[in-house]
């Protein structure tokens, strides 16, 4: 069984997360979707709200996709599963710069760790969830940019602000 793991903060997750994640599907057997939680970062959305939209957002995929949470290094969570390939999403160059120095980082912390790269799809080259979130604050309309629980959940957010 080919099985991989595609780990972020997904705050919240993206139409591009949803992509990628779909796409790997039909390359892996298994895909653990770990939602790496980073005690030092704040968020947005909670953690169970996080499981909550990456949930509802692939739901489709069924038992082929299995959602986690993981507080650690992602290294080290590729022991815990016996998986070893990461994927990881590429939208520009300056993504790749970052992925790069993730990648080897990883592949020092755990020799066995392979990442493997998605080229975004071109509509969501410019989707990020940092963008996301400043759009919604501002009332613009990310209904194309996220799935529609995620969309309903910053609506909700920023309403009274």
């Amino acid at each position: 069984m080919k099985k991989a793991i595609y780990a972020g903060s997904f705050d919240p997750i993206t139409s591009g997360h949803v992509d990628i994640i779909k796409r790997g599907a039909k390359v892996f057997d298994k895909i653990y979707v770990v939602l790496m939680e980073n005690t030092t970062k704040s968020h947005l959305f909670s953690l169970d709200e996080r499981v909550r939209f990456l949930k509802e957002s692939i739901k489709d995929l069924g038992d082929r996709v299995e959602v986690d949470v993981y507080t650690g290094l992602i290294a080290d969570y590729c022991n815990i599963k016996d998986t070893y390939i990461l994927i990881r999403g590429l939208r520009a160059l300056t993504d790749f710069e970052y992925e790069f120095q993730m990648a080897t980082i990883n592949r020092k912390l755990n020799k066995e760790v392979e990442s493997v790269f998605f080229v975004a799809s071109n509509e969501y080259t410019y989707v990020s969830s940092s963008n996301i979130k400043q759009i919604a604050e501002f009332g613009g309309d990310v209904s194309t940019m996220v799935p529609e629980c995620v969309n309903k959940a910053l609506i909700e957010k920023y309403k009274g602000e």
